[in-house]
């Protein structure tokens, strides 16, 4: 699952939309389901996440998106995702964020991400 995990975010920091679309089409099923905290709901199937991916790429240009650290129990992987580039202001951000996901036949079929790593503040 972590090398699916993988493709998916790498496909955050892609402008192209054929390249994006492609890469997240390779890491999830077509029914794939997402959902983060700005979501705005689930979102089902390749092109909704794709579009939602978009949104990243454009309002944050330069930022990318990588698998810090991923365990795995019972078949469910938590990831920890650093996204990352240069904020407003001129400096290097970095934001974190836990993601659960589901995989069958090596492809991602349920992800929901979190804000932060639950460490305790």
């Amino acid at each position: 699952m972590s090398d699916a995990l993988t493709t998916f975010f790498e496909a955050w920091s892609i402008t192209d939309a054929t390249e994006r679309s492609a890469k997240i089409a390779a890491a999830c099923s077509a029914d794939i389901t997402y959902s983060d905290p700005r979501s705005g709901g689930r979102l089902a199937g390749h092109d909704a996440v794709s579009d939602y991916v978009a949104m990243f790429s454009a309002n944050a240009p330069g930022w990318t998106a990588s698998v810090v650290s991923s365990d795995e129990v019972n078949g469910y992987a938590r990831s920890i995702v650093a996204f990352g580039g240069m904020g407003p202001d001129g400096s290097l951000m970095v934001q974190h964020g836990t993601y659960f996901s589901d995989a069958a036949d090596g492809k991602l079929t349920m992800i929901a991400g979190f804000v932060g790593t639950g460490a305790p503040e």
